[in-house]
């Protein structure tokens, strides 16, 4: 089953649970989200109406936890580690890669110092392993380990939740590549336009010069016909002349007196 697909049926589930259950058990649930080792989006299922029941109760800080998964790093959890409550191991876990999926959106070459830095790696075998067995293999990233140059070339990576802010400005960015399209392609049919009117005339022009062409051979030929005619003509008649000059009979010359 592919990532796309099992991402898809997850949320399903867990919109579900989270539409029919009290503030004391979306609490747990979010626990068990965020938890969860196949799970890598989570903006649907924070845009569920019913956790609005958490907010000014003692769950709280469960919404803002499925927050910082939804677009959040590593880094921002320690950050604000004091406002947040302990992440289990697993949840630690999943939010370090969900830290490698935010920097491969920006990057396609990540040095290992950045990394080790980002996750919280004291040593690059850590790393490594951290980068082979929790990402690569959970299918999230695909990439080469680069030891000589000490970074990690990034092939694909799934992508993240996206932030408000980010949709506005994909919405912009969508509507004005829409905008310079219709001018290329208005630009394009111009320019088809203007090959096919100059194709025209350039085939009216061929056109014309083979008909004046196919009218010189024809007078060039009436021209050859004509003159031949002549010719045999002429050359008859001298032969007829010479024939007659040698039937004619030849007068006597009358002597002088």
């Amino acid at each position: 089953m592919d990532i796309e697909r099992k991402q898809s049926e997850l949320i399903d589930h867990f919109v579900k649970q989270a539409n029919a259950v009290d503030a004391s058990n979306l609490a747990a649930l979010i626990l068990e989200i965020t938890a969860h080792p196949s799970l890598f989006a989570f903006s649907e299922i924070l845009s569920i109406p019913n956790l609005a029941k958490l907010k000014g109760t003692q769950y709280s800080s469960s919404l803002e936890v499925l927050r910082l998964f939804a677009y959040g790093t590593w880094s921002d959890y320690k950050r604000n580690a004091g406002f947040l409550p302990s992440l289990l191991p697993d949840q630690v876990r999943k939010l370090k890669q969900l830290s490698v999926l935010t920097l491969a959106e920006i990057e396609k070459v990540l040095p290992y110092d950045q990394l080790m830095e980002e996750l919280d790696v004291s040593n690059v075998r850590e790393l490594e392993d951290f980068l082979i067995n929790e990402c690569m293999y959970a299918g999230i990233v695909r990439g080469k380990l680069d030891q000589l140059r000490r970074c990690f070339e990034v092939q694909f990576a799934a992508g993240r939740d996206l932030r408000p802010e980010q949709l506005d400005n994909m919405i912009q960015t969508l509507s004005n590549w829409l905008g310079t399209s219709d001018s290329l392609l208005h630009l394009i049919q111009e320019k088809i336009k203007w090959a096919d009117t100059t194709s025209e005339a350039n085939k009216l022009h061929k056109k014309e010069i083979l008909d004046k062409v196919e009218e010189v051979k024809k007078s060039l030929k009436a021209d050859l016909e004509l003159r031949g005619h002549e010719e045999i003509f002429s050359e008859s008649g001298g032969m007829m002349d010479y024939e007659e000059d040698r039937v004619r009979p030849k007068r006597r010359r009358q002597p002088m007196p």
